[in-house]
């Protein structure tokens, strides 16, 4: 258990573009890949500049617990 720390483009439509893994949880056992793939999934409201719909920079901490 523990946290993965991605760092993410929300692309202008508010969808995930880019990913990247900013603090590693675990590579071996694909807890990484898991939350990136689950980042991917989700839509965003698009951030936007002078009324226009631009790329945005975002940080996405996931938190995987044992039950």
């Amino acid at each position: 258990q523990g946290t993965v720390l991605l760092e993410c483009v929300v692309r202008p439509d508010g969808s995930v573009g880019d990913v990247q893994v900013i603090r590693s949880l675990d590579p071996t056992f694909g807890l990484d890949q898991q939350a990136m793939a689950a980042a991917r999934k989700w839509r965003f409201a698009p951030g936007t500049r002078l009324g226009e719909p631009v790329p945005v920079l975002i940080t996405i901490e996931l938190t995987f617990t044992l039950r």
